[in-house]
């Protein structure tokens, strides 16, 4: 078994297809294929299924990519453990829900990229579950999300806490209380988004069902708002950009 066999085998698996691992390390195809089979007939199981130019992982490969990666994080590690000081270069991939990309991120990543010009940034955005999908499945290096998680192979830190406000309209009638919304449009991300729910529990806890209208884009829930058309729930952190012509009122949502 060789760290080579093992880079081959994350490549294929982050790119799906033989071909596009091929071209990110700069090899032939069939030399990848050749290695793979190679690990197979080491391991004595097959890490993939083959259906016609396609390529499924199988249950084995996907055990088996979990200590490749470990294998090959612990390799990069004593190799810097022992190199002279650099400064960190390479694509850095981060995810975060749109709020948090609008909000606080804009300032941190310019700074980073100052520190480190020679590493390349990309953001993507999403919910908070098909972020977590994907550094899972080892798509992205990093997320930002806005819920509390624990999950074997990942590590986590809280970065900061939210406040939550209610936003409106400056045309809009005053935000007092949880009845200030009866019959008002309530706009808000997809079922599943933490801050919906935080919304829903607290209008639960003062008698309150409303219907709130799904909306999956942080601009588009913001445009609505600034229309006068309803009220939704949002960071208060994501708001200095977005600001303009808004109202927030805190009420003791959960953070």
């Amino acid at each position: 078994m060789e760290l080579s066999q093992l880079r081959m085998l994350k490549t294929v698996c982050d790119t799906g297809s033989i071909a596009r691992a091929a071209e990110v390390l700069h090899c032939v195809p069939s030399n990848i294929t050749a290695r793979l089979k190679s690990l197979e007939r080491e391991l004595g199981t097959p890490l993939f299924f083959r259906e016609g130019r396609g390529l499924q992982v199988s249950p084995a490969g996907e055990l088996f990519l979990e200590y490749a990666i470990k294998i090959l994080s612990l390799t990069e590690e004593a190799r810097r453990a022992v190199a002279p000081t650099r400064a960190p270069s390479g694509p850095l991939r981060i995810g975060a829900i749109e709020s948090s990309a609008t909000g606080r991120l804009p300032q941190l990543l310019a700074k980073y990229h100052a520190q480190y010009p020679q590493v390349s940034l990309e953001l993507s955005t999403g919910t908070w579950a098909q972020l977590l999908d994907d550094i899972q499945h080892h798509r992205l290096d990093g997320v930002i999300v806005a819920v509390d998680i624990e999950r074997p192979g990942l590590k986590r830190a809280v970065m900061y806490r939210e406040d939550l406000v209610l936003i409106a309209s400056e045309s809009h009638g005053p935000l007092r209380s949880a009845a200030d919304l009866q019959g008002k449009a309530i706009f808000m991300w997809p079922t599943g988004c933490p801050y919906r729910l935080a919304l829903e529990q607290w209008l639960l806890r003062h008698d309150q069902v409303q219907p709130i209208i799904s909306i999956a884009s942080y601009g588009a829930i913001v445009g609505c708002v600034s229309a006068g058309a309803g009220v939704s729930l949002v960071p208060r952190g994501s708001m200095s950009n977005t600001a303009r012509g808004l109202v927030g009122r805190g009420m003791n949502f959960p953070s």
